[in-house]
């Protein structure tokens, strides 16, 4: 299945280059697999939310899994899975049933899953608050969505190498690097999209390389080279990357790659789920809760002093 992306509508507050964001995953289809022990690490830790619940779910949705979450998926008893992604090139080995198709134009009717998973994937999304809502409106009441985004401080290492090698070759800096969200925001994005229970929280993935040609060439193989619209049109120096690798740091294990996994969890609404309390109707007052909690805190305290 295809699904054509709409043209652009010229948003000034586009960031991202979405037609080279295909370009290059539809070269990447092709190396992606050099890279898969990353994917699987941030796959496995996303998808370990899973256990937290007891919901069974029978219709998935993976977005931008590149051949790692499907798989996964299926091994939890999941029939059915969809797989979606902005290149057709990359969604054909994806393994679910595949379809080519744009995160911020998604080509279902509402209540079509039960769960929804985008896997590093959503950071080259233009208009996240939007792609949130259509992923919200397409699944069914109670269904759950988990993602998983590289958040600010990944590869910062990289970040401030190729910004020092800039600032000397040519007096100034043009965007190298994607930029990336902050955890406190996506709890709140999750509750503006409408989701229940929305949690957000991040957890470090340690990564390391042997050489900063072996990073460079995991970017590339991944698709995570530079999309960004205000990047320089112009040919980079050829003395930029080798005086960026000369910059990264480096020990006895490696040259270190800070990759910092956000991961956001919500829940679309229903009934059976737990509700904060309205305001006004506690029957007792946190006062007095808190003074039950501190004189039994004292007494154990005269307790132990005994």
């Amino acid at each position: 299945m295809t699904q054509p992306s709409p043209p652009s509508q010229g948003d000034p507050m586009r960031v991202f280059d979405r037609r080279l964001v295909r370009l290059r995953r539809d070269r990447a289809a092709a190396t992606v697999a050099q890279v898969a022990p990353v994917l699987e690490a941030a796959a496995d830790r996303l998808l370990d939310r899973l256990d937290d619940t007891t919901r069974r779910f029978s219709r998935a949705l993976e977005i931008g899994g590149r051949g790692v979450v499907a798989p996964l998926l299926r091994a939890r008893g999941i029939p059915f899975v969809v797989s979606m992604d902005l290149s057709a090139r990359m969604v054909a080995g994806a393994g679910g049933t595949p379809l080519a198709g744009d995160e911020e134009w998604l080509p279902f009717a509402p209540e079509s899953f039960d769960l929804v998973v985008a896997n590093l994937s959503l950071h080259w999304v233009n208009d996240l608050p939007g792609a949130l809502v259509q992923i919200r409106r397409c699944l069914r009441p109670d269904g759950l969505f988990l993602a998983s985004l590289p958040g600010l401080g990944t590869l910062q290492e990289l970040r401030e190498a190729l910004a020092g090698a800039e600032a000397e070759l040519r007096g100034g800096l043009s965007p190298r690097l994607s930029p990336f969200p902050e955890l406190r925001d996506l709890a709140g994005l999750l509750q503006r999209a409408g989701f229940a229970l929305p949690v957000a929280d991040a957890e470090a993935l340690p990564v390391r390389y042997r050489s900063p040609m072996a990073l460079f060439r995991d970017l590339r193989a991944a698709g995570e080279t530079n999309a960004v619209l205000a990047r320089d049109p112009c040919t980079p120096p050829r003395a930029l990357l080798p005086l960026a690798a000369s910059r990264l740091p480096e020990d006895a294990e490696g040259i270190p790659a800070s990759f910092r996994l956000l991961v956001m969890t919500g829940w679309s609404p229903h009934e059976s789920q737990s509700k904060p309390a309205r305001p006004g109707s506690a029957t007792v007052r946190l006062a007095d809760a808190l003074g039950v909690e501190e004189q039994r805190a004292g007494e154990a305290a005269g307790r132990g002093g005994g």
